[in-house]
């Protein structure tokens, strides 16, 4: 993997599961007959004796990894991200998070980019819906590489995780020396002029804007949030104090997301300035990925115009 590839995300967490397995002898993984479309189907493949293909019933799927999680194994369960955060919320909500049950769930083609499987499937309130969840932590990864290294982060963290996967090849912009720690941010390009945050494959986006603001005399400080909860409370008012405007992008919902989640930090510690980009307060379309970015204004030129107007 080197930086620049094209990789999609669902086959790095397939790898991930795959690889990881031998070192954690208790993981399970549970899929909901999706297991080609989120590459569950490589652990499968490789320890069969430890997947369960439940078939297209998400609620009872969540329910049988909380029981085998009481009897001490290590759920994964795998879905879209649309059912686990809609069909199954309940299930979720009372088995896993309130229950603080040590089940990993996987939220596979979050937001838009589905494969022009429909507006049905793309999952664009997801995180807002788990954030929400007592006990819940949400982990949002930009790359193929960091996705191997959250699915490692969510099997040592003992209780329910949110990981949100993404459909569609991304580049890849970390190395092999990349740490991601649950609850921490990483700043990806310093300046002096504006603050951006961002989450998910909106990183990548984010960093080629903040080269091209570069080129333009605009100095932006790019932070990469891959943990919405618990966030990285400490960046987000370090950012609001050193440049008193902040610029969130998120592939999701600006309500009860990354900027629903930051404006909750700077209305409690460091007012400021916030524009968030995002979905905004819609359904999501069927269409070409990048020509419906580009509409909801969430494309590396629409950042450039955004920060832009905001400076």
């Amino acid at each position: 993997m080197n930086i620049g590839d094209m990789i999609a995300p669902r086959v790095s967490f397939g790898e991930a599961l795959r690889d990881l397995a031998p070192d954690y002898p208790k993981l399970l993984v549970f899929d909901s007959d999706v297991s080609p479309s989120t590459r569950t189907q490589l652990f499968a493949e490789a320890y069969p004796e430890r997947f369960y293909q439940m078939g297209i019933a998400e609620q009872n799927m969540v329910c049988s990894a909380a029981g085998m999680a009481t009897t001490g194994w290590m759920p994964m369960v795998s879905t879209f991200a649309v059912f686990l955060a809609k069909r199954a919320v309940d299930q979720v909500r009372v088995s896993v998070a309130q229950t603080k049950l040590n089940v990993k769930l996987n939220g596979a083609y979050g937001g838009l980019p589905t494969g022009r499987a429909g507006k049905t499937h793309a999952a664009v309130q997801d995180i807002a819906v788990m954030r929400a969840m007592p006990n819940m932590v949400v982990v949002v990864p930009a790359d193929p590489m960091e996705t191997k290294l959250a699915v490692k982060a969510c099997l040592d963290f003992e209780g329910p995780v949110y990981l949100r996967t993404v459909r569609d090849p991304v580049p890849v912009i970390f190395g092999e020396d990349h740490v991601l720690e649950i609850g921490k941010s990483y700043v990806l390009h310093e300046g002096d002029d504006l603050a951006i945050i961002s989450t998910g494959m909106m990183t990548p986006k984010a960093l080629v804007a903040a080269e091209q603001l570069k080129k333009e005399g605009i100095g932006v400080r790019l932070v990469h949030m891959p943990t919405i909860k618990p966030i990285d409370r400490t960046a987000i008012v370090k950012a609001s104090n050193d440049f008193g405007k902040i610029l969130s992008i998120e592939n999701h919902s600006v309500i009860g997301g990354l900027g629903g989640a930051i404006s909750e930090v700077l209305t409690d510690e460091a007012p400021c300035l916030l524009k968030r980009l995002g979905f905004q307060d819609r359904f999501a379309e069927s269409g070409d990925n990048e020509a419906i970015f580009s509409a909801y204004g969430m494309n590396s030129e629409n950042i450039v115009e955004a920060a832009k107007a905001f400076v």
